[in-house]
């Protein structure tokens, strides 16, 4: 069976964008109520709670990427049978990982304190807020998660984002009542656990009801059981470098530097998620179809579409980082007051990281797509690690800055390049290397001058009223960038063939080609 890969993508992308945009707008809505009702360090205790569970969520070892690759082959035969067998195996497997997470979060309960540098809000018991955290986190294995594994490899999880919708909006209406009405954290908490479990169920509920011929019964053979536990395997080290990037910076803040501190980072740290959380939804949207056209087109159809991505990702990548630098300040200051800004200079180093980022997350999906994991194993494990000690080091010399730097340096220095190299050794051939780095260079390159050049226009338009500045030079940063960078790229093929790709995708309900020379 062939997916309707571009068909499927863009409904996921629509869905997933919609349901982005508002899980942008309403935390965005909890974390300036919660500022507002009961004060800044209990957003530092949100994120370092997040953080830790993050890392005990290494016990999933990767299975829902190994389950949902193994499905991409069965799907494409209708060997309904193996399927079946594979949900078998992933509820068994969802089933054990959530003990693990109980029971090691359990453990680590003692020494929560630890990880926290100053006072703690004297109305809240730590060891509480904790454990209904946990409990969120260990229900989303225990809760029929196997189900979903389905949606993914149909290309359906535009179904995991209504659903999500629905079930948001129910905990984001219990958390107002909590912080507005009784102003206590514990109720804001509660109200996470229970939309968890709502989410689980209704999405087990449509999974089955779309494809009601795939239940969990049946055993895989052993040599094909072997062979997911090897990618398990080799994804271990990939989920434990990824949790390690992740959390690391937030749980080093909160040790070194305080939840004031913390809350601060990740008050500027929400906007670049949450742009980030809007571009993971294009990858995840995309994933299912990539991993289809490698297993049925040739190489040079896959190495073309990569080109085709790589521009279209630089381009959204570069408007979105000349709008975060100049942005960023004027935003927090009429969200959150001028006090909890910080140092521009950091600033700068964030959306460096946020550009980055973005061009690691196309490579990475490509990887993943196909499950490309054994080759990749140690590089995620080595770039996390270069990056803790960086931060462990770097932040009793330079504070929030040293923390941030680090991230930079360790996925510039060490993870992209290391990637790339993966790629071209095994997905592609080695000999087109250099000619895709060329490209990447030469987008790269172009785009951070644009971003530069967006900067200092941006910087000569300021208003005394701090919402007057951020509409106008959000306005000018929107212009500018794209203007920029379709003159300077008009005429490259791969950025024609990425405009060419939107309007596929849109039905051609935006005649972007029209911005193009009439010969490309």
């Amino acid at each position: 069976m062939k997916l309707e890969r571009t068909k499927n993508a863009t409904r996921n992308i629509i869905f997933g964008v919609a349901l982005k945009l508002y899980q942008i707008v309403l935390p965005f809505v909890m974390r300036t109520v919660m500022i507002y009702t009961i004060g800044v360090q209990y957003l530092g205790l949100n994120s370092l709670f997040t953080s830790i569970l993050q890392v005990l969520n290494i016990a999933e070892l990767g299975v829902g990427s190994a389950m949902v690759f193994s499905m991409y082959e069965p799907i494409t035969k209708d060997d309904n049978k193996t399927i079946c067998a594979l949900m078998n195996l992933y509820k068994w497997y969802y089933r054990i990982i959530g003990g693990v997470i109980l029971v090691f979060g359990l453990i680590l309960l003692p020494f929560i304190p630890n990880l926290i540098s100053g006072k703690v809000p004297s109305d809240m018991n730590v060891y509480v807020l904790y454990l209904l955290n946990l409990l969120a986190t260990v229900f989303t294995y225990w809760l029929f998660a196997f189900r979903n594994s389905i949606l993914q490899a149909y290309q359906r999880t535009d179904v995991t984002s209504k659903v999500t919708l629905g079930t948001d909006t129910f905990k984001y209406l219990l958390q107002v009542v909590g912080l507005c009405v009784f102003h206590n954290y514990y109720y804001y908490v509660i109200a996470l656990l229970v939309s968890q479990i709502l989410a689980n169920v209704i999405t087990a509920y449509f999974s089955k009801k779309m494809y009601p011929q795939y239940d969990p019964m049946g055993k895989l053979p052993k040599s094909e059981v072997k062979k997911i536990n090897r990618r398990i395997k080799d994804l271990f080290t990939s989920k434990l470098g990824g949790t390690i990037v992740n959390s690391a910076d937030t749980i080093v803040i909160s040790a070194f530097l305080g939840l004031t501190a913390l809350a601060i980072y990740q008050n500027y740290f929400f906007v670049i998620t949450s742009l980030i959380a809007l571009m993971t939804m294009v990858y995840s949207a995309c994933l299912a179809g990539i991993g289809n056209s490698i297993i049925v087109e040739t190489l040079e159809k896959n190495l073309n579409d990569l080109k085709k991505f790589t521009a279209l990702i630089v381009w959204v990548s570069t408007v979105c980082t000349s709008c975060l630098l100049c942005l960023y300040q004027p935003f927090i200051a009429f969200w959150v007051g001028k006090d909890l800004q910080m140092e521009y200079s950091i600033v700068i180093c964030i959306c460096i990281y946020f550009f980055i980022y973005e061009i690691n997350q196309l490579l990475n999906m490509y990887k993943d797509a196909a499950g490309l994991w054994h080759k990749d194993r140690f590089r995620p494990l080595v770039t996390a690690l270069a990056n803790l000690a960086m931060n462990i080091i770097m932040v009793q010399f330079w504070g929030l800055y040293g923390v941030v730097l680090s991230t930079v340096i360790s996925t510039l220095v060490i993870g992209m390049p290391w990637l790339i190299h993966n790629l071209f050794t095994v997905l592609f051939k080695k000999e087109h290397m250099v000619d895709y780095l060329k490209l990447l260079f030469t987008f790269a390159i172009v785009g951070g001058i644009i971003c530069a050049v967006t900067n200092i226009v941006c910087n000569l338009i300021t208003f005394s009223s701090d919402l007057v500045t951020l509409v106008v030079r959000g306005i000018v940063c929107v212009v500018i960038s794209n203007v920029l960078f379709i003159a300077v790229f008009r005429k490259n093929k791969r950025f024609g063939e990425a405009i060419y790709l939107i309007e596929k995708m849109f039905k051609g309900k935006l005649p972007l080609h029209k911005i193009l020379p009439k010969n490309n």
